[in-house]
């Protein structure tokens, strides 16, 4: 499955939690991109690389196709909708989000246009327009509180979903 949404709401933090208790594979995309060098570019204004979203999909493609792989990235308009049975949206409060990020070394434009991210729910609708409405599920990830909810909640549908799969 996938794991989404803007950059400081806890992706990674319940995607590695998730794997350890389901026996799932972790992939951050962030990450995996950073080891295959993975890119295309560099943006100057946000000071970050730029994927190259046609690499990740080759590298990725074997993998996904052995299933029982937890995917974390901030966009997901790119993959292809075979790969993901459902597809978690985390949202987090502003204030909450603010200080993760800032926490994390983000100031200026890179930081106001990720919680302007957050406000207008972008990668929540990206969500809804790249996979069938069904599948796709907003968490809100403010506390450690909503961290648990949201494990027990995901363990659950990973439980059932074994049970009507295999």
């Amino acid at each position: 499955f996938l794991s989404s949404g803007t950059p400081g709401v806890g992706k990674t933090t319940l995607g590695k939690e998730l794997a350890s208790r389901a026996g799932m594979t972790y992939i951050n995309v962030g990450d995996m991109a950073k080891e295959g060098e993975l890119y295309e570019g560099f943006d100057e204004e946000y000071d970050c690389p730029v994927l190259d979203e046609d690499r990740v999909i080759d590298e990725l493609e074997d993998k996904m196709s052995e299933g029982g792989v937890i995917v974390d990235y901030h966009g997901c308009d790119f993959f292809p909708e075979r790969w993901f049975h459902i597809v978690f949206v985390l949202r987090t409060e502003n204030s909450f989000l603010y200080d993760r990020l800032e926490s994390r070394g983000y100031k200026g434009k890179k930081l106001q246009d990720n919680i302007q991210c957050e406000i207008f729910q972008t990668l929540y609708e990206e969500a809804l327009s790249s996979y069938r409405e069904e599948i796709v599920h907003q968490l809100p990830s403010n506390t450690p509180e909503d961290l648990e909810r949201n494990l027990d909640q995901i363990m659950q549908w990973i439980e059932q979903w074994m049970k009507d799969n295999n």
